[in-house]
């Protein structure tokens, strides 16, 4: 896929609130300090359209960018900041939940992992959550660039191997470096395969 434009286009925090025109949306999530802003502002290739930060725990809104004016790239909260409050900590599960569960444009999460982690209790319980509630996704492993090849390989597998502990099989997962463009080229070439099975669905007579 070929991004000609890409447009910052709201923030808000509640779903009725969100764009009204149907357009397919695929939101980006994930612990704070991530690197979601960075792999937004590398896919979009806008070094600015996402706003970076050396402070974890940023984006506390449901920011949507169009792009090609034919899809929704949306940044959501990240979950998982200790330092905040209880009563923040609850705005922003709440945020997460509504637009997660409630939003139908949303045809894709992408879940972004740090893979230079071993897999962390909160990520597991997340993608669980996903499963109960049979939200679609993929898994982005951010930050390859910090690991040697044979060591990323092996954190992937390591990963990889944790999720089938519990999973029969695994979701779709890239494998990215904003900081290199790694995985740019799957990731949207996965979006545009998702929606051309979006319009397809559409122009079907029943």
């Amino acid at each position: 896929m070929n991004i000609t434009s890409a447009e910052f286009v709201m923030s808000n925090t509640a779903i009725s609130s969100c764009p009204t025109n149907n357009l397919p949306e695929y939101a980006f999530i994930g612990r704070s300090n991530v690197g979601k802003s960075s792999l937004i502002n590398c896919l979009t290739k806008r070094p600015k359209l996402a706003m970076t930060s050396s402070t974890p725990g940023k984006t506390l809104l449901v920011n949507h960018f169009i792009i090609n004016e034919k899809w929704y790239l949306v940044d959501l909260p990240g979950y998982g900041y200790a330092q905040r409050d209880k009563k923040t900590k609850g705005k922003i599960k709440t945020i997460i939940e509504n637009y997660v569960l409630e939003r139908e444009q949303m045809t894709c999460l992408f879940v972004l992992i740090d893979i230079r982690l071993d897999p962390q209790k909160i990520d597991m319980e997340f993608f669980e959550w996903l499963g109960e509630n049979e939200i679609p996704f993929a898994i982005i492993f951010t930050k390859a660039d910090k690991l040697k090849k044979g060591k990323l390989n092996l954190a992937v597998q390591k990963y990889c191997n944790k999720l089938l502990e519990t999973w029969e099989g695994l979701p779709p997962f890239f494998v990215s470096s904003a900081e290199k463009g790694l995985g740019r080229t799957e990731i949207l070439d996965y979006i545009d395969e998702l929606n051309q099975t979006v319009i397809t669905k559409k122009e079907l007579p029943y």
